[in-house]
């Protein structure tokens, strides 16, 4: 096949799976503790779930929009 068929190319491929390993790195700093009628648990608000894994998550979306934008070298 003739490589100008494809729209990506590998460092696309390659921005791409960056951002989504760094999206759900993101996911899994949120994850965690949870509070239930009977207890409560105050780690839900921790500096690392409510500033620093949205922040996490945007770099990762952010990353993917520039990977799929992001025009291959011919």
């Amino acid at each position: 096949m003739d490589r100008k068929n494809f729209a990506f190319d590998k460092v696309n491929y390659m921005l791409l799976a960056i951002g989504m390993v760094v999206i759900i790195i993101g996911f899994v700093l949120m994850s965690g503790g949870e509070s239930t009628t009977s207890a409560y648990d105050p780690s839900i608000f921790s500096a690392r779930r409510i500033k620093v894994a949205p922040v996490v998550c945007l770099v990762g979306f952010l990353s993917i929009i520039y990977a799929i934008i992001r025009k291959p070298k011919e």
